[in-house]
């Protein structure tokens, strides 16, 4: 099994990557690492942050996509529906949200679960909130 090491300031996180249930998302997120981007919050959708994409995710099939990913869950939404937002998201959940754009809901695909620092989760996501974007580095970590 592989985890992923987020780091930003004072925070860690280690996240489990979630192949079995979204194997082509992984496979994507993988050959991003190491990935070092702005965390920034989310306008819609609660209490979440993510990573803009743009277009570099368009080609990611959904699977078994979700809406409502649980504290600690990061989603993968491709951004490959033009009518509803241009561009993807990495989408990192730390409280109660739903993700959404102001054209509509959005869903994406479950590619990590946060195992450890989740205590530390809702701190973090305040920090994004009030204090802006965030310099964020995703790291796959030696098995």
């Amino acid at each position: 099994m592989k985890h992923i090491k987020i780091t930003s300031g004072k925070y860690e996180f280690i996240a489990r990557l979630e192949e079995e249930k979204s194997p082509e998302s992984c496979k994507w997120l993988l050959s991003m690492l190491p990935w070092t981007d702005q965390m920034i919050h989310v306008s819609w959708s609660g209490n979440a942050c993510f990573f803009r994409l743009q277009e570099r995710a368009f080609s990611v099939p959904f699977e078994d996509p979700i809406r409502i990913p649980s504290k600690g869950e990061v989603i993968l939404y491709p951004g490959n529906i033009p009518s509803l937002q241009m561009g993807g998201e990495l989408y990192l959940a730390w409280g109660p949200n739903a993700i959404a754009c102001g054209n509509g809901n959005l869903m994406g695909n479950h590619v990590l679960t946060i195992e450890e620092g989740l205590e530390q989760l809702a701190e973090y996501g305040n920090e994004v909130h009030i204090g802006g974007g965030q310099t964020t580095t995703l790291t796959l970590m030696e098995e």
